[in-house]
């Protein structure tokens, strides 16, 4: 069972801490543990409990009411609302019990409701990569158990390879080496943007994972793509990401390579010529309506 500070809570649930103290002593919605050195820690229930609070004081329910309810009576709840509302937040604080519940098909029916309202690639936008982000960040703080980030990120992954099975490739689209660097696990990312490439009719060649370098050079050689992809989530470090990024830019100097991820974003790094930085999936969204006006234009 992972612990959680009260800062914690306060991220996954957009709570502000202040707020849940008062909550805590006036309605005894909260029951902090303390270690043996007697500091305050919560539990996984209780951040069950206030990703439920948070969710319907959100939608109107004024917190007297939730206090008020037991634990059956709110879950009933949250479950009405995520089944009829569209707000975005709304259905993150949903996944993120999914995550903390390891509740498969719970989370496969949030999932699949938004999909079916609002279509495959506004969902991974403006949901579920949402989502992924935040809880990359707290796994890589601790503050969630990465048991739970390797549940929702398989449940994902899963989406994902279906969705970019039924894209078509044209003839005319170019070609996208997309690859991890060695030691990078973290992968939805990359798979997304697999996705909204070859749904725009681009061909990929996908790597994957922890890609060793002289295999990269290998496929890039037999390929030639026109652009590479890469995210640096995890490794190489923050530290390294220059050298590695200046290595990249050597070894594949006359294609143009796309970085983005937690190591590279907002850090003081000095892009090579060839190197651009996408700062959001975003980017990478708007690159390749650009990179399809020129095709059609020619």
């Amino acid at each position: 069972m992972s612990t959680y500070s009260i800062k914690d809570l306060e991220q996954l649930s957009g709570i502000k801490a202040h707020t849940l103290r008062i909550w805590e002593q006036r309605y005894n919605l909260l029951n902090p543990k303390r270690t043996d050195t007697n500091i305050r820690f919560y539990d996984d229930n209780d951040l069950k409990l206030i990703l439920n609070v948070a969710l319907l004081n959100d939608n109107g329910y004024k917190i007297s009411k939730i206090a008020s309810m037991n634990q059956e009576e709110m879950r009933a709840e949250v479950m009405k609302l995520t089944d009829r509302t569209l707000t975005h937040d709304d259905q993150i604080h949903a996944l993120t019990i999914c995550m903390i519940e390891m509740d498969e098909e719970r989370f496969d029916k949030v999932l699949s409701t938004n999909i079916l309202k609002l279509g495959f690639e506004q969902t991974m936008m403006n949901i579920v990569y949402p989502f992924m982000s935040k809880i990359g960040v707290l796994w890589q703080t601790g503050a969630i158990n990465p048991a739970h980030e390797h549940f929702i990120s398989n449940l994902v992954r899963q989406k994902l390879i279906v969705a970019i099975d039924g894209q078509v490739v044209s003839s005319e689209g170019k070609k996208f080496l997309l690859f991890l660097p060695e030691g990078e696990l973290h992968e939805i990312s990359l798979l997304f943007a697999s996705y909204l490439i070859k749904s725009k009719g681009n061909k990929v060649i996908y790597l994957g994972q922890n890609t060793p370098n002289e295999d990269l050079l290998a496929v890039y050689k037999i390929h030639q793509p026109d652009f590479m992809l890469t995210v640096i989530t995890t490794s190489p470090s923050s530290e390294n990401a220059q050298d590695y990024l200046n290595l990249l830019a050597k070894r594949f100097s006359e294609t143009q390579i796309l970085v983005t991820g937690y190591q590279v974003i907002g850090q003081d790094l000095v892009m090579p010529s060839n190197v651009k930085l996408m700062n959001y999936i975003r980017d990478i969204k708007e690159l390749l309506d650009e990179v399809n006006l020129v095709s059609e234009e020619k």
